[in-house]
């Protein structure tokens, strides 16, 4: 089964709780404090695999999470890190978050378009430290220590667009998957029908000393751009090809279609998908030359082509176009002209290949870019005035804090607020308009505001 496009729930491991301990041995009558730390929780990594054709390993399951960390023990013995879960995908994926109320694809998160590259799209959650950081010049015995941080968790989608040098398009039932059982070792279904073709192809075709990667994408109608037919379904595959091969039936197949506008209809329904597409160096093929009565429709291509190279190069015949102006002519049935078109398509995609590699390396890539832009939208918070006496504190970051959090230990609590303030929610709270004995609700906690002076006097020293 090909799965193309798929939404999964990831969630990453929760971190380990650290450990409040002291040292207890004979002969050592006040031991220090000797709790070990929580192990961090496990990512969700997504990493593209080359041996991995299709997203059918996430058809039925949807929910992926990783493992936690363990709590840490006393002797400062911390807790074991959480085991990374690895989701593998096809070279070629695109990874977004997804809104799955809205139903909504959100913001890229990596296009994994290389072997072996990856992606944290789900981090763990940090162990909690025991009560051996606690320790400072006037708080010799810190009684607690921290739970774990509670990982994130959500819904991505997974997109996978075929890594194909060449994409073969044209109408159903133009000949495209009798040309790539002619010039590779693919072997789709062929019958004389429409839509016979399904899913996208893949073949690797050969000349003398270059190999190149070729796709038969199922037939499109007028109208595709707007999902009719398998239109949304497959036109995505085309987006990544160096070179679209275009494929015109000179019979106008049983319909007896008008070959001329059959071109026409392509070229709106690429152009109008992505404008970049239409833009997309093009050889254009004249298949079954071998039916009689071909000759007129062939030689009207021909010219119509031409014309298309020219105004595509600015109405330059002597500039190179992204439309190569000769028509190639061929029979996919019986052979004729097919090894001439391979070889075409395969010089041209080196020379796009070789061209691109150039571009790419003299363009600076920057990674851990949603890394960044996730810790940056972590950091904010905002404070929302529900009633006069009343606040609410929403931030992903502020919410983990207080999760972490043990609540029946005072010194934990006021080493909270000591971190509220310096990560500025008491300076927000006081912009709010938050007075001393006012109720604070952050998740599932309310508590009386304080303007954090106990934290204040009692971790004046204490480095977080």
């Amino acid at each position: 089964m090909f799965i193309d496009k798929v939404n999964i729930h990831v969630k990453g491991g929760d971190g380990g709780a650290g450990c409040m301990s002291f040292r207890r041995e004979a002969h050592v009558p006040k031991g220090g404090p000797d709790g070990g730390d929580g192990g961090h929780g496990g990512d969700v990594i997504v990493r593209a695999d080359a041996s991995v054709s299709s997203l059918i390993d996430y058809r039925f399951k949807h929910h992926f999470k990783a493992q936690r960390g363990t709590h840490g023990k006393g002797s400062r013995m911390h807790g074991a890190r959480g085991e990374d879960l690895v989701l593998k995908v096809p070279v070629g994926t695109v990874v977004r978050e997804y809104d799955e109320e809205t139903k909504e694809a959100g913001e890229l998160i990596a296009d994994l378009t290389h072997d072996g590259e990856q992606v944290v799209v789900m981090a763990g959650g940090v162990g909690g430290r025991g009560n051996i950081h606690f320790v400072t010049s006037t708080r010799r015995a810190p009684a607690f220590a921290e739970l774990g941080e509670p990982a994130g968790e959500g819904w991505i989608q997974l997109e996978m667009k075929l890594m194909a040098d060449a994409a073969l398009v044209g109408m159903p039932s133009a000949g495209k998957s009798s040309l790539i059982a002619k010039i590779s070792a693919a072997r789709p279904k062929i019958a004389d029908y429409p839509f016979t073709t399904l899913v996208p192809n893949l073949g690797v075709a050969l000349t003398d000393d270059y190999s190149f990667v070729v796709a038969d994408v199922p037939g499109l109608i007028e109208g595709a751009h707007e999902g009719r037919g398998l239109g949304h379904e497959f036109l995505r595959h085309i987006e990544r090809t160096a070179l679209i091969v275009h494929i015109v039936d000179l019979t106008g197949d049983w319909e007896g279609r008008d070959p001329l506008e059959d071109y026409e209809v392509i070229k709106r329904e690429l152009a109008l998908y992505a404008e970049e597409l239409g833009k997309r160096p093009r050889i254009v093929v004249a298949n079954k030359i071998d039916a009689p009565g071909t000759e007129e429709a062939c030689k009207k291509l021909a010219e119509r082509v031409r014309a298309d190279s020219i105004e595509a190069a600015g109405g330059n015949e002597f500039i190179d176009s992204p439309i190569d102006p000769k028509l190639y002519e061929i029979s996919a049935l019986t052979g004729k002209g097919v090894e001439s078109l391979k070889n075409a398509i395969g010089s041209k995609v080196r020379e796009l290949r070789e061209a691109a590699k150039a571009e790419a390396a003299a363009d600076e890539q920057f990674d851990y870019v949603w890394e960044h832009k996730r810790e940056a939208r972590d950091a904010k918070f905002e404070v929302v005035r529900l009633s006069d006496h009343v606040f609410r504190v929403v931030g992903p970051r502020v919410e983990r804090m207080v999760v972490q959090t043990d609540w029946e230990n005072e010194e934990a609590i006021a080493f909270l607020q000591h971190r509220f303030k310096r990560l500025g929610v008491d300076k927000a709270l006081d912009a709010a308009g938050a007075c001393d004995g006012d109720e604070i609700r952050i998740v599932g906690f309310a508590f009386d505001y304080e303007s954090a002076r106990m934290a204040e006097d009692m971790f004046a020293e204490l480095e977080d």
